[in-house]
């Protein structure tokens, strides 16, 4: 059974000393080969100095791609156009393509108002010079009508030009074969297009609940009525997110999976830990 690929995605830190911090967690996980590292993008291009700064930081630290997001809500072609052409000035050859989420007060969609469409604009301006990394949604977008309405705009971004799909993060290792296994039937060759799951460590339960409430993802019950239970005792909670995350990926690794994105938080463990306890290190 073949390894899967793995990499990590980094936000933008906010201060000096943050961004010098983030630059050492990049040093050591970066000793582990990963295939890239992924930067967020904020609500409307609210960070888009501070990916660019770290996007240009870490592009020259080595040579592992850094693939940045991009979203496109708000934003209009030329604005797009040019990050992209900057983008390839810095030899950046990677990209997250996403819809973003529209800043508040802002009235318009903008020229690109969904991730297809962004898709679909990167090919038209930039042809192949970029790995178009998508989003993808186990358990559907919060916004979504139905499960199938999602699925046939993942197929859409596919289909507009994308080479692969990131998941959300997920605990049920179902979801994620569902998902893979509804794209093959609709045509889409996931080891030519593959589905990577967006895997997320454990490591703080207030933060885990907020994130998954706020984005749609589910916790199973047993998780949270665990996570409760542990109260304010952090190691318990480390451990035992340990467990359920390795388990996750072990099946999720039995199953054929093709690459594991790890939402690292910034931080070099636990997803050092998790890399190595799976066996993922050549």
């Amino acid at each position: 059974m073949s390894k899967p690929a793995f990499s990590f995605e980094f936000f933008p830190a906010k201060t000096e000393q943050g961004q010098e911090k983030l630059l050492n967690t990049f040093d050591e996980l970066n000793e582990l080969s990963p295939a890239y590292f992924s930067v967020t993008y904020g609500a409307g291009g609210s960070t888009r100095g501070r990916t660019l700064d770290i996007v240009k930081a870490l592009s020259v630290r080595s040579a592992t791609e850094i693939a940045p997001h991009m979203s496109c809500i708000g934003d209009d072609k030329a604005e797009i156009g040019e990050l992209l052409d900057l983008y390839k000035e810095l030899g950046i050859r990677r990209l997250v393509a996403l819809r973003g989420d529209l800043p508040s007060g802002q009235v318009g969609m903008g020229e690109l108002p969904f991730a297809v469409d962004l898709v679909a604009f990167i090919r038209e301006h930039s042809g192949d010079h970029f790995r178009i990394e998508v989003a993808a949604y186990p358990e559907m977008h919060p916004q979504a009508r139905s499960f199938l309405f999602d699925v046939d705009n993942l197929v859409n971004k596919y289909k507009a030009g994308a080479d692969a799909a990131i998941t959300q993060f997920f605990y049920n290792a179902d979801s994620y074969l569902y998902l893979r296994d509804t794209l093959e039937k609709r045509g889409i060759d996931t080891a030519a297009q593959p589905l990577v799951a967006g895997i997320m460590p454990i490591t703080n339960s207030s933060n885990l609940i907020r994130f998954a409430d706020s984005c749609g993802a589910d916790i199973p019950r047993y998780i949270r009525k665990q996570l409760a239970d542990f109260g304010d005792d952090r190691q318990a909670i480390r451990e035992f997110g340990f467990d359920v995350v390795y388990r996750l990926c072990e099946r999720l690794i039995a199953e054929g999976l093709p690459a594991i994105h790890f939402y690292s938080m910034n931080k070099i463990e636990p997803n050092k830990r998790l890399v190595e306890a799976l066996g993922l290190l050549d």
